[in-house]
């Protein structure tokens, strides 16, 4: 039963950065198909779609942040703590990495279509950053108080 508590622990520690690399592929694979539609479509441009589809990479990086974070001895008392930061961390980074990937493709169909409302179509995938960035400081801080 200890082993499979310090398993937990080790796996708390390293999920952040795992589900915040797949939130990152997911999320630019999104935006990447819609970028590419989008280069198909038009005449120009083609590097803000192609750098819109890179936004969602940033979740990998809170997710390695987080890892550092959390990185330390397990031990069986602070083994529940380091799991339920670390998995609930990156759970939030994989829903917001999908999510603005999604976001980016829609503001590349839109933008590819009426190209003056650009930086207004990126708003979306801005505030769904912002939920991940709260994610982050959320496990930032509370890392903190884990012995």
């Amino acid at each position: 039963m200890n082993e499979l508590v310090l398993a937990l622990g080790w796996v708390g520690i390293f999920a952040p950065v795992a589900l915040g690399a797949v939130a990152s592929a997911i999320g630019c694979a999104i935006a990447g198909q819609a970028s590419i539609g989008a280069m198909v479509e038009t005449d120009g441009g083609y590097g803000r779609f192609v750098g819109i589809s890179a936004f969602p990479s940033t979740f990998v990086i809170y997710g390695i942040v987080i890892m550092f974070t959390l990185n330390r001895a397990v031990t069986p008392d602070n083994a529940g703590g380091l799991f339920g930061v670390g998995l609930l961390a990156g759970i939030a980074l994989l829903y917001c990495g999908i999510w603005q990937g999604r976001a980016c493709a829609a503001a590349i169909n839109a933008s590819k279509e009426k190209p003056e409302i650009f930086g207004l179509s990126l708003a979306p995938a801005a505030i769904i950053e912002g939920f991940g960035v709260f994610a982050f400081v959320f496990a930032l801080v509370i890392s903190a108080g884990i012995s």
